[in-house]
């Protein structure tokens, strides 16, 4: 088999059945791939609504399974492990794949016989709507990623997002998965960064890391939980794996990302005063405080 889908799933239930819809509707046809349904701890009915699901949609290669530690890396090493497929796909349980997503996945893997990673696009699909203070450089928290108009390598610290990224799975076991230091959502506490630092793995072993926006699958954003206290949660997590990353590597990596992340607030408080002066002034607090909440994270 080439293809398994590995969804990661906490708490989800009203979302997880559109996710399986669009596997199943593929036009590549349910024999071109497996989804492995990986419950992480989840607290909600997503165990019933998946065995529902499945009594009406007995086709294809459908598994679930279940992950008691807590956090995404866990539970995408877990499907990883009993994955038949030749490539792993890691897509989120409120994502929504196009209908050609699975067919263009197999493409890219024939035109680019040398890649072993890729990823594609993600566009936020806002409940009821876009709120007026959401930017694009605030939108990544949200999921948001549009890379590039065209097929293309990523240029150099460039990488995926988690929610669509394909990954060779011999180089994927190579580099042993995902890291558990970086295990992504733990109750309210997030430390991310683990797909940035397993691209970061695949860039050192010499590979290129692709791009194809017709890779895509639309992400559902509700913007009624999109609160201050969530997007802290979001944009802290990202600076606590950065932390987390760097000191693995040394304290002097660390000390630049810091430098790193106070130049980003400074950059953010000119943008704010642009946004102002543009008069979207809505825009202008949320791209200052998401480099002030992630440098809290870093340093916290």
């Amino acid at each position: 088999m080439t293809l398994s889908i590995i969804i990661c799933s906490y708490n989800r239930a009203s979302y997880i059945s559109d996710a399986l819809d669009s596997l199943y509707r593929q036009t590549a046809g349910l024999n071109a791939f497996e989804a492995i349904i990986v419950d992480n701890n989840s607290t909600d009915n997503t165990k019933e609504v998946f065995n529902q699901w499945r009594s009406s949609h007995s086709n294809g290669f459908f598994s679930y399974l279940t992950e008691s530690k807590q956090g995404a890396s866990f539970a995408r090493n877990t499907g990883a492990a009993i994955a038949k497929g030749e490539w792993l796909c890691f897509m989120d349980d409120d994502a929504v794949a196009t209908a050609d997503y699975v067919k263009n996945i197999i493409n890219h893997i024939k035109l680019k016989p040398e890649a072993v990673g890729f990823g594609g696009r993600i566009i936020p699909k806002y409940i009821p709507a876009e709120p007026k203070w959401m930017s694009y450089y605030v939108s990544s928290l949200v999921g948001n990623f549009d890379y590039a108009p065209i097929a293309c390598a990523f240029e150099k610290g460039k990488y995926p997002l988690e929610s669509n990224m394909i990954v060779k799975k011999d180089i994927y076991e190579q580099i042993g998965g995902f890291n558990s230091d970086l295990p992504g959502v733990i109750g309210t506490l997030r430390i991310g960064g683990e797909g940035k630092e397993l691209f970061f793995k695949i860039l050192a072993l010499g590979h290129t890391i692709y791009y194809d926006p017709s890779i895509c699958v639309q992400h559902v954003v509700e913007v009624k939980k999109l609160t201050s206290e969530y997007m802290y949660r979001v944009a802290s997590g990202i600076g606590r794996g950065e932390k987390t990353r760097t000191l693995c590597i040394s304290k002097g990596s660390y000390l630049i990302k810091f430098v790193e992340y106070v130049m980003k607030l400074g950059a953010a408080i000119i943008l704010g005063i642009k946004y102002i002066l543009q008069a979207t002034p809505a825009k202008a607090w949320p791209v200052i405080q998401f480099r002030i909440d992630a440098l809290k994270g870093l340093v916290g």
